[in-house]
């Protein structure tokens, strides 16, 4: 979803679109929501976590997962989660 929030203009929502479907999706579930409302409660007031982030870290955790993104300061903070390095600078 965050994804399709961030498009600037229709060519790009096609080229994301194309490179989604190569992907497998994760579905949200009733561990990664309760595991969303855990990170909330522990990381909303003092880092600012934002329930978007919270679903993805989340999801993340739950199946074990690296996560990759160029937002590292919307996620180091959270315990055990792990972020995908190869491609990214802190």
């Amino acid at each position: 979803m965050e994804l399709y929030f961030g498009v600037l203009n229709k060519r790009e929502l096609g080229k994301i679109k194309e490179t989604v479907e190569k992907l497998e999706i994760l579905h949200i579930n009733e561990s990664i929501s309760k595991k969303a409302v855990e990170l909330i409660e522990e990381y909303s007031k003092s880092y600012r976590l934002k329930i978007p982030d919270a679903l993805i870290g989340a999801t993340s955790l739950c199946h074990r997962i690296e996560l990759f993104t160029y937002n590292i300061k919307d996620f180091r903070f959270i315990e055990g989660l792990k972020l995908y390095r190869k491609l990214l600078k802190d």
